[in-house]
């Protein structure tokens, strides 16, 4: 997805909160982690610093309570123990002062408020039902949660690893619900589903196969070789490879 997109997407999402929270329509409290960071409660978005973002976002990404003792340290981890220690208490009081409620702490273990939503965990419950799925699918399909890399401008360890791993989910989400699509006879949703996931990881090839098929379904021949051809040059250029039979397969090239 390019930049210009990616960002009317953003701003787009953001006015539609700021919309329900002023229509009174969110309960609770909402952390949102796929793009920007942000927290939204009743009366609107909750501003933090960055080192109590930190922590927000490693509670709620590791959903569980954790030791205080393994969050300060898994943070700070270039700090001796009781300077860590300081660098919690002083994040956690913060938080609690900006959102009562939002992480939950005692002198030993710290956690997510029990009201407080997580867009990561409702996407990552999408993924796995369009995943598990075997009925055709029916009503609006929600792409956009599928969209979006976890935090994608932080580069903390934490963040990385659980960024590849929701990276993977969605892509083979959105590659099960391109195919499905497809099968429904919905072609531009199928081709937007295909698109996200290559534009995802362009040298994945089940994306293009997703995008293949649904071009083909939809009487678009030409569309499909050209996406081929696409995946043949990226493969050729950046892995010194070609692609697969299961991909030739498609368009007969075997």
């Amino acid at each position: 997805m390019d930049e210009s997109r990616f960002l009317l997407r953003q701003a787009r999402r953001s006015r539609r909160d700021e919309s329900r929270v002023r229509q009174g329509v969110k309960a609770g409290v909402r952390i949102q982690l796929l793009g920007a960071f942000q927290i939204v409660n009743q009366h609107g978005f909750v501003q933090l610093p960055v080192g109590a973002q930190k922590v927000v976002a490693f509670v709620a990404l590791h959903d569980r309570p954790m030791l205080r003792g393994y969050v300060s340290g898994s943070l700070w981890l270039d700090s001796p123990e009781n300077r860590a220690a300081a660098n919690l208490r002083t994040a956690l009081w913060r938080i609690h002062r900006a959102e009562p409620g939002l992480i939950e702490a005692t002198n030993h273990l710290v956690q997510l408020g029990k009201d407080v939503a997580v867009d990561l965990r409702e996407a990552e419950a999408y993924a796995r039902e369009a995943i598990q799925a075997t009925t055709p699918i029916e009503g609006m399909v929600d792409l956009w949660m599928l969209a979006i890399d976890l935090l994608p401008d932080w580069y903390e360890d934490f963040v990385t690893f659980e960024r590849e791993r929701f990276r993977q989910l969605r892509l083979r989400a959105l590659e099960e619900l391109s195919e499905r699509l497809t099968q429904a006879g919905r072609a531009a949703e199928a081709l937007e589903a295909g698109l996200l996931s290559v534009v995802g990881e362009p040298l994945r090839e089940s994306g293009h196969r997703a995008l293949i098929r649904a071009h083909l379904a939809n009487g678009n021949p030409g569309e499909a070789i050209r996406q081929y051809r696409l995946c043949e040059r990226l493969l050729r250029e950046q892995l010194g490879i070609k692609p697969s039979n299961l991909t030739r397969a498609l368009l007969n090239l075997t």
